[in-house]
């Protein structure tokens, strides 16, 4: 067994890394990459919980941008990320994975609904828990779940799964001499408004002392390694 000081890890993705090179929705040979990604870090002895966002099938910030409004879509938001967290589950159990998907909004026909003590349960039963539906309010971002979902289930780190290997001062995927951060203050993030997560998530973190890593969850071996304090990854505390 790899050493790890981890015990309990909250793995936030974004609906958009299950696209693949797709425009939208889900590409089935990204989901079973990131599936293998978890399967090798459970394999470890570890306990996870994911968060998945909805933006690869519908961002509700962006439709109320265009006018609608911002309650409907942030709740049209939240069962987009019901979709996604059923896919996993879906690819997890191929793999020979127990699982659950837990909904912060009722819907019992499909998954179960998100209390803590049950949540808590599953994962030392060796089940890996989806958290779907956001926080189940409107106004709240992903990002902010994550950070409050691993707070509640006692999550030794939160760790972003993204397109890129860590925080840097500007995009670098439109500047090649954007500047890669080792690590960060939850000062720093804010301050620099350092677009990683949204503010509200980083002062939950800062305010809970959550410590945040963010790495590139598509780099195979990525999630094992950063679990593992190897690799290239941003460490926030």
């Amino acid at each position: 067994m790899t050493s790890t000081s981890y015990k309990r890890v909250m793995l936030k993705l974004s609906g958009e890394a299950l696209m693949g090179k797709q425009n939208f929705g889900h590409d089935l040979e990204t989901i079973d990459k990131i599936c293998d990604e978890i399967k090798s870090v459970h394999n470890i002895g570890i306990e996870i919980c994911l968060v998945v966002g909805g933006g690869n099938i519908f961002r509700g910030m962006n439709a109320a941008a265009s006018g609608m409004e911002r309650s409907s879509a942030d709740y049209m938001g939240m069962l987009a990320t019901v979709m996604n967290a059923l896919a996993l589950q879906n690819c997890l159990e191929k793999k020979g994975m127990d699982t659950r998907v837990l909904s912060a909004i009722t819907m019992n026909a499909v998954c179960e609904p998100f209390i803590r003590r049950r949540a808590i349960r599953h994962m030392q039963r060796g089940r890996v828990i989806i958290c779907a539906a956001g926080t189940g309010n409107p106004f709240f971002t992903t990002d902010t779940a994550s950070a409050l979902r691993a707070i509640e289930l006692d999550c030794d780190i939160l760790l972003k799964g993204t397109q890129v290997d860590g925080i840097y001062d500007k995009d670098p995927n439109k500047h090649v001499d954007a500047v890669r951060y080792d690590t960060l203050t939850y000062k720093k993030v804010l301050s620099d408004d350092l677009k990683v997560m949204d503010g509200a998530a980083i002062a939950l973190a800062r305010e809970n002392k959550l410590p945040i890593a963010v790495f590139a969850i598509d780099e195979p071996g990525s999630f094992k390694d950063v679990v593992t304090g190897k690799g290239k990854f941003t460490f926030v505390n």
